[in-house]
């Protein structure tokens, strides 16, 4: 019987280079996709943290405005998370219509913890503490990420 060599097959060392090349190939691959993922989640982050600090001002803004009722010690910025979705009574509508100031509270992109409500993957700072070091109070000032990860612009998310 006689086999041309083409019919015959790859050789070891076209095998080897070609599993070489892919390899290489791979090992560009996995970088870059971790890259990319993480400029997404960061992305996330900047969207979410932007929408939540807009609630934060629109209810302060409707607190100033006399839409929600004042006590002596309010603040005027929201008691939890929960009250920008929840919504509180229009102090000046006949009807007491609610005023929303989120649809959804959403998740912090950078938070591992996968479980619980969105409003507790980020932290909070009262408007009491210091801006140095954030603490929750009685009222929410302004959200921040609970991830010890730091970003692609060599900011820890924590402080963005």
């Amino acid at each position: 019987m006689n086999v041309s060599r083409a019919m015959r097959g790859f050789t070891l060392i076209e095998l080897v280079v070609t599993v070489a090349i892919v390899g290489v190939l791979a090992g560009i691959a996995v970088p870059t996709v971790e890259l990319v993922v993480q400029r997404n989640n960061e992305q996330e982050l900047r969207a979410a943290l932007r929408e939540i600090r807009r609630g934060i001002d629109a209810y302060k803004q409707a607190f100033d405005e006399g839409r929600i009722l004042k006590s002596a010690d309010a603040s005027g910025y929201p008691p939890s998370l929960r009250v920008l979705v929840e919504g509180v009574d229009d102090a000046r509508s006949a009807q007491k219509r609610r005023i929303q100031f989120l649809r959804r509270i959403p998740r912090d992109p950078m938070s591992l913890d996968t479980g619980s409500p969105p409003e507790q993957t980020w932290g909070v700072r009262g408007y009491d503490s210091d801006a140095d070091e954030p603490s929750e109070g009685r009222d929410v000032f302004d959200v921040y990420s609970k991830s010890r990860s730091v970003g692609l612009n060599r900011v820890p998310h924590k402080q963005w």
